[in-house]
């Protein structure tokens, strides 16, 4: 299934296998030298590469009667690949599961739901699952012919708040459009460690990417880094004591992570976010992070939506035991 850049995932293999099935593939004679994926891409086209190369690494191919496991391995005219393709988690994650969405509003291109702390927005390891992706294939039969369910963009596990879905494939490209234009505003709220120490309005413009430290986060790097992705997050600070503050975060971009990286770097870590620098506090067991506004052009009538969201229960009791105030109104 192919479409507007990192918006898609491949589901062939969901698709096509219903059970294993074993293929024989003698190796012709233009394909000698060549690397065992790329000649599996060729013989079996129905399949991505990367779908294969997780087969081959599953002990699932073989060259001559012996396990091929090495993706570059070079073939010889005239040998001969077994295959057994099975579905693996991945392709078997792709299946329609019932569950209660909160929906904020539809019509028959676009959704857009209020995401509750702690549901994974798409399968991947340790949750194949019980994600919203699953919800939404089982929500509505169009959901299955588009790419990632219509999801054009993602919310952290453990962060609440407004996400947008695409019901047509006319909207999932205008939205992805619109979203790479930075013309869909999204803004949120953060509870941060400390007094705030910065302007009221502050704006950080600092690349982020993976951290050469730590690969399972993400960090701020040299603007020269060419790991680094430009990203950029303007900050208003709400209220503020003196052990917390309460911030409304505009993304500006959409890097992974990127209010949580921005906040640590300016000395704020969320409250609860332990991979960034945050604590446990006030009762906030998670990142103390809630996606409460969205504002956008309608990706096909091109009306003007605007959306809220009230803040979690968690969210709100950490708010009153650290003294900070919040109306609904404020943002």
């Amino acid at each position: 299934m192919n479409g507007p850049g990192a918006t898609e995932v491949e589901v062939d293999a969901a698709d096509v296998l219903a059970d294993t099935e074993v293929r024989d593939l003698p190796v012709p004679a233009d394909m000698h030298g060549w690397r065992i994926d790329k000649a599996l891409a060729t013989l079996v086209p129905e399949l991505s590469r990367s779908y294969l190369q997780q087969l081959m690494a599953e002990g699932a191919v073989s060259l001559d009667g012996r396990l091929a496991a090495k993706p570059s391995a070079r073939l010889v005219a005239g040998g001969r690949l077994r295959v057994e393709l099975r579905p693996t988690q991945q392709a078997m994650a792709f299946v329609a599961q019932s569950m209660v969405l909160d929906i904020v509003y539809e019509d028959e291109d676009l959704m857009v739901i209020c995401k509750p702390v702690g549901l994974v927005v798409h399968p991947a390891a340790g949750n194949w699952t019980g994600t919203l992706l699953n919800g939404l294939l089982a929500h509505h039969p169009g959901a299955a012919s588009l790419p990632r369910a219509g999801i054009v963009h993602r919310l952290d596990k453990d962060t609440s708040g407004l996400m947008l879905v695409g019901k047509s494939r006319r909207a999932v490209d205008g939205l992805v459009r619109a979203i790479a234009a930075r013309e869909v505003q999204r803004e949120y709220l953060a509870i941060g460690h400390g007094r705030w120490r910065r302007d009221e309005l502050c704006e950080v413009d600092q690349p982020v990417g993976r951290d050469p430290a730590n690969r399972l986060r993400m960090a701020v790097l040299r603007q020269d880094s060419t790991a680094g992705k430009p990203a950029r997050t303007t900050f208003r600070v709400m209220d503020a004591v003196d052990q917390a503050c309460l911030v409304a975060c505009k993304l500006h971009t959409g890097r992974t992570h990127q209010i949580r990286v921005h906040m640590a770097w300016l000395g704020h870590p969320l409250v609860g976010d332990a991979l960034y620098g945050g604590r446990v506090a006030w009762g906030m067991q998670r990142q103390a992070l809630h996606a409460a506004r969205l504002r956008l052009s309608h990706p096909v009538s091109g009306a003007e939506l605007g959306f809220s969201s009230a803040v979690p229960a968690d969210f709100r009791a950490a708010l009153d035991a650290a003294g900070l105030r919040y109306n609904e109104g404020d943002l």
